[in-house]
């Protein structure tokens, strides 16, 4: 042990990786329905490895915050600045109002219990499960006229008032608004009648039902069969056939031909006659009961081998965002192509008639390669698998962010900035939303910004762990178990305060409501919960343009709290 303290201490790297390992072994670790969560895991786990006093430099935590910082920017820049558009100013006027409550409240708590910013800070982070306050907070006290041991003290409180008040800031942000919210809207069963309504109204019949606006989880297959049925008599056309085999649930797609022993693709003038083959697409359930249209299946292994895909494709055609699924479906270049999901902010929205689509979004469309490059072309941008990461687009991005946030503004004689890390999420939200609309430039694979978001995050907080550990204890002692009732109430009432605003004030549908308050908060886990809940996915319609809105004004309180307490 003491030779593993001091190789630890010798090579503090080696101890913010061991951090990390056991932080993401512990977090998802669950006893019932509860879990650390992997962020306060990799804390708790820093606090005890800092126990062996590891000296580490500061400049680490900010280099891997601003990345994290930048990626949460670009993430949801595009839905941010949508909800600057007139259909989604309400829901993002929502989001600030409730927002100013989820400052106000832990302000007001920590003004009652007689907290320093240190804790008032963390009490913020913790009870509104934001946990880069803790740098934002770190920063901004680190900018102010104290003495240094006062600064220390302030950094080291944070941490702790953040580990105490987390854990209810999560679960009991899902318990909640999965079961008090619904019964202050009138009770459970009358919330998940509404929301039901709300998917009929939506064409949420339909979605079951037709290819085009197929849930994510419908196989969509292609077969062969051939053509034997009196119907084609002397011949019938592919779009003759396309009619015949449609209705007002099903459309099914002629993709292939075989006619005397040649390959044909199809077109919609292609005579098909009796004794030729051809392929179908369609859902697997769709397709089953074609045998006595068409004639007896078959196995043709070579004319059905041809590239079919499945391909992610941002929404960037001015054309294209505002329009509702329905409308996008009917379009030409729909033609064999199937809508396997939309997502918004990476949150996997509905997908019925009526959801609107914007520039930003992710649609994931099936079919042949060429038609789905066809519609590729006519909606965006084709977001196909690579590793490469445009990595001066990033760079600059947070260079020109922190050049901002240093940028200092007096105002009674106190020194009043962004810091670096409020100037990479603001730069963050720009160029995300520069991405949107010019999709050529500026791309981040998936994998690299959960990279960017998640080690770049737990990478600092492992540091804060590890710095803070020596004083844990002893902060601990300090706010005890107080702390955990003052973050529940903290964490509670901003949400009923959202839920009342929702239902009175902006009058949304009860579906709305639920989304945008756990938007607002940004806790996913309570959208989960929420919608598992009223057994419907319309709450994700209000997650989108609230959550941006969140991600950006919870992180911007870091800084404002502070100056407050100050």
């Amino acid at each position: 042990m003491q030779w593993m303290t001091h190789v630890l201490q010798q090579y503090p790297e080696l101890a913010i990786f061991l951090t990390i390992a056991l932080g993401f072994a512990i977090g998802p670790l669950k006893i019932k329905t509860f879990s650390l969560g992997t962020v306060t895991a990799v804390l708790l786990v820093g606090v005890l490895v800092g126990q062996l006093k590891i000296d580490i430099s500061p400049t680490v935590k900010s280099v891997f915050f601003l990345m994290f910082l930048f990626a949460v920017g670009y993430s949801v820049g595009p839905q941010f600045f949508r909800g600057l558009k007139k259909t989604g100013l309400p829901q993002m006027g929502f989001a600030v109002l409730m927002l100013l409550t989820c400052l106000i409240f832990p302000w007001l708590c920590a003004r009652f219990m007689g907290y320093n910013m240190g804790q008032a800070a963390g009490l913020l982070a913790g009870s509104q499960t934001i946990s880069a306050v803790i740098g934002v907070a770190g920063d901004t006290i680190n900018g102010l006229p104290l003495t240094a041991a006062q600064k220390t003290d302030y950094n080291n409180a944070i941490p702790v008032c953040y580990a105490v008040t987390y854990i209810f800031g999560t679960a009991g942000s899902a318990w909640v608004l999965a079961s008090l919210a619904p019964a202050m809207l009138g009770g459970l069963e009358k919330v998940k009648k509404a929301c039901k309504e709300l998917e009929a109204s939506m064409g949420a019949g339909d979605e079951s039902s037709q290819p085009g606006m197929i849930p994510a989880d419908t196989v969509v297959v292609f077969r062969a069969y051939t053509v034997t049925a009196d119907w084609f008599g002397d011949g019938k056309t592919v779009q003759q056939l396309e009619k015949h085999l449609a209705d007002e649930h099903v459309r099914l797609f002629v993709e292939r031909l075989r006619q005397q022993n040649k390959l044909v693709d199809a077109a919609p003038d292609v005579v098909i006659r009796k004794g030729d083959k051809i392929v179908l697409s369609g859902r697997r359930e769709d397709l089953m009961g074609e045998r006595g249209l068409i004639g007896p299946e078959i196995q043709d292994a070579e004319l059905l081998h041809f590239p079919a895909e499945a391909l992610q494709i941002l929404v960037a055609k001015k054309n294209i965002a505002g329009m509702k699924v329905s409308a996008l479906r009917a379009q030409p270049f729909m033609h064999g192509i199937f809508i396997r999901s939309i997502k918004a902010a990476d949150i996997e929205v509905p997908v019925m008639p009526d959801t609107v689509l914007e520039r930003g979004d992710v649609l994931e469309l099936v079919g042949l390669k060429k038609e789905v490059d066809r519609a590729a072309k006519e909606i965006g941008y084709a977001d196909r698998p690579t590793e490469k990461t445009d990595m001066t687009f990033v760079g600059l991005g947070i260079v020109i962010g922190g050049l901002i946030g240093v940028l200092t503004v007096r105002i009674g004689g106190v020194p009043i900035s962004l810091s670096t890390s409020g100037g990479a999420l603001i730069i963050g939200l720009v160029f995300g939303w520069l991405r949107s609309q010019h999709p050529t430039f500026g791309r981040i694979p998936a994998p690299a910004l959960w990279v960017m978001n998640n080690v770049g995050l737990n990478m600092f907080i492992a540091v804060v762990g590890i710095t803070a550990g020596p004083g844990f204890v002893d902060g601990f002692k300090q706010v005890g178990i107080s702390l955990f009732l003052v973050g529940a109430v903290a964490t509670t009432l901003p949400l009923l305060a959202g839920v009342l605003m929702g239902k009175y004030i902006f009058k949304f549908h009860p579906a709305l409501i639920l989304g945008c308050t756990a938007g607002a908060r940004t806790t996913t886990a309570a959208l989960g919960a929420i919608q598992d809940a009223v057994d419907s996915k319309t709450p994700a319609l209000g997650y989108t343009v609230t959550y941006a809105v969140g991600n950006t004004l919870l992180i911007i309180w870091g800084v404002v709290i502070v100056m407050l307490m100050r």
